[in-house]
């Protein structure tokens, strides 16, 4: 995924070299972050409650951290702290990546079978 992240960053650079997004509706104001439209109704205050609790979900508190030691690493020099944070980096990189692959579960595959077996029986 980072190799699609570093394409995007060098084409948005690149346009903007290129003066292509300049003039733009909204250009130097600030997101409006509070917006939950698109969120739906069921779930809105829920989401706002956890917000304003300052609960943040795992997979964004792993990514503040991956950004973390990725800024340690490049900045720092070679030592034994770098490749500590370098060990923890991977990890932490390995973990988000099982985390967004599904995993197949054993009751869905057998629901399968059962329905392939019940169309060919």
């Amino acid at each position: 995924m980072l190799l699609f992240e570093l394409i995007a960053e060098q084409k948005i650079a690149d346009a903007i070299a290129r003066g292509e997004l300049a003039d733009l509706p909204g250009e130097g104001r600030q997101l409006d972050l509070s917006d939950d439209s698109l969120i739906p109704e069921d779930v809105r205050m829920a989401y706002r409650i956890l917000k304003n609790a300052g609960f943040v979900p795992p997979e964004l508190e792993r990514m503040r951290e991956i950004g973390e030691l990725e800024r340690l690493v490049h900045s720092s020099g070679e030592g034994p702290q770098r490749d500590l944070a370098s060990k923890k980096l991977r990890l932490l990189r390995l973990r988000m990546d099982e985390s967004r692959q599904p995993r197949p579960s054993f009751a869905s595959a057998r629901g399968y079978l059962d329905k392939i077996l019940a169309r060919l029986g």
